[in-house]
């Protein structure tokens, strides 16, 4: 059974979201209509949605998938309709999505403890409870895996910092942890380095062996996103109102572009772009290498969520009940759907189906190409799904469902 705190907290969630439309117009912000060119800094044939390598393992090892952050993959026969293999019981909310490699899933509850969970039977293999909030998904890399944790009373906690903390991933068993400010950035990491942000403004590179720092920039504001990564380049949004390229080997700030909100969203980086979502109500494309603002999509509230990309298209949603496919060359409108509730959590493309949940605790699964619907779900809130091995993982509210296809069987659910 959910705790009674729970519940009360998605009251909470539900009043916040209920008032955000009413929030947005009183604080008078809105994003620029500029409508994009193909001809500016744009790649379309580089791929989006990579194809897992052949003869190894399916695994969703970050948050987003890759370090590039599209949230997208294809994995062919990973499609509704699908039968449930097992249920997990986070007796919390699930806030962010899980990982998986090895054969293991790994969550992180807004409880902040962080579970390794057998992919085959949904079994509980090891946990940690790390006296804070989750409110970010790990990263695996090399037999390590990462987590951040924010000191927040959200979760109850007395502390007022974050950790970032590497774990044998197979044991549990804990290697380093480093104290920060509060983080709620998912570990990027990449080349032996874990980069993170926190809400003091920083991004910290950390040595992924031994948590020793590399390097320390400070932004213009509180980093609530994660930071994405491409090309030895890094990309973070900030509450500040701008977004950054650094060099990932040494910090230095590549451009800088600001005036555009706040940002809690996650980057993706495709096609030479970088696609982000903030509070004033745009989807902003900027150019990777210049930082050149290249188009500018406004919907009527905040764009909480972080873009997936998929096929020349950019697949958002919106606190103004409507989940988003844009042009990734000029901003345009591909289709729009409009669904039951405010959209905060982050969208996933697999197999050409796009997943999103909403405040109305829906999820839905949309034909990524036509924005047809293809399946709803009775339960969810944030983030619903990733892919590893020939499973789906869905999340729920405080439940993580483990999916597989129905062979043979067509149709909606």
């Amino acid at each position: 059974m959910i705790p009674r705190s729970f519940g009360l907290f998605l009251l909470a969630l539900g009043l916040a979201a209920a008032g955000s439309a009413v929030a947005y117009r009183e604080l008078g912000q809105h994003a620029p209509n500029v409508v994009g060119s193909t001809t500016r800094e744009y790649h379309p044939t580089t791929a989006a949605a990579p194809r897992p390598p052949r003869g190894k393992p399916f695994s969703w090892p970050t948050y987003g998938y890759d370090n590039s952050r599209d949230r997208a993959v294809e994995v062919a026969g990973l499609r509704p309709p699908f039968r449930r293999t097992w249920t997990f019981h986070g007796h919390a909310l699930l806030e962010f999505p899980p990982v998986v490699a090895g054969g293991r899933v790994y969550e992180t509850s807004i409880t902040g403890i962080l579970y390794a969970i057998d992919a085959s039977s949904g079994r509980v293999l090891w946990s940690y409870r790390s006296g804070r909030c989750g409110w970010a998904s790990p990263a695996i890399d090399g037999g390590l895996l990462f987590e951040t944790f924010i000191g927040n009373s959200e979760c109850r906690s007395t502390h007022s910092d974050g950790q970032v903390v590497a774990f044998d991933a197979r044991t549990g068993k804990r290697v380093w942890l480093r104290t920060i400010g509060r983080t709620e950035s998912s570990p990027l990491v990449e080349d032996g380095t874990v980069y993170v942000g926190d809400w003091d403004g920083r991004v910290w590179a950390l040595a992924g062996r031994t948590g020793r720092t590399r390097w320390v920039r400070q932004l213009d504001g509180a980093v609530k996103g994660s930071i994405a990564g491409s090309d030895n380049r890094l990309f973070i949004g900030t509450y500040g109102g701008e977004v950054a390229s650094l060099a990932a080997r040494t910090g230095g700030v590549l451009w800088a572009s600001g005036g555009h909100g706040r940002f809690y969203s996650t980057p993706a980086v495709a096609y030479g772009r970088v696609f982000i979502g903030s509070t004033d109500g745009g989807v902003y494309a900027f150019g990777a290498t210049t930082g050149d603002l290249l188009w500018s999509h406004p919907t009527g509230s905040y764009v909480y969520a972080s873009p997936a990309v998929w096929k020349r298209l950019v697949l958002v949603g919106s606190y103004d009940h409507h989940f988003y496919a844009l042009d990734a060359g000029t901003g345009s409108t591909h289709w729009s759907f409009a669904a039951d509730g405010a959209i905060s959590g982050s969208a996933s493309v697999v197999d050409g189906i796009v997943y999103f949940a909403t405040f109305a605790h829906s999820t839905f699964g949309l034909d990524a190409r036509s924005g047809r619907e293809v399946v709803h779900w009775p339960d969810g809130e944030y983030s619903p799904a990733v892919a590893g091995g020939r499973r789906l993982y869905w999340v729920g509210l405080g439940r993580m469902y483990a999916l597989r296809p129905v062979r043979g069987a067509s149709g909606r659910r």
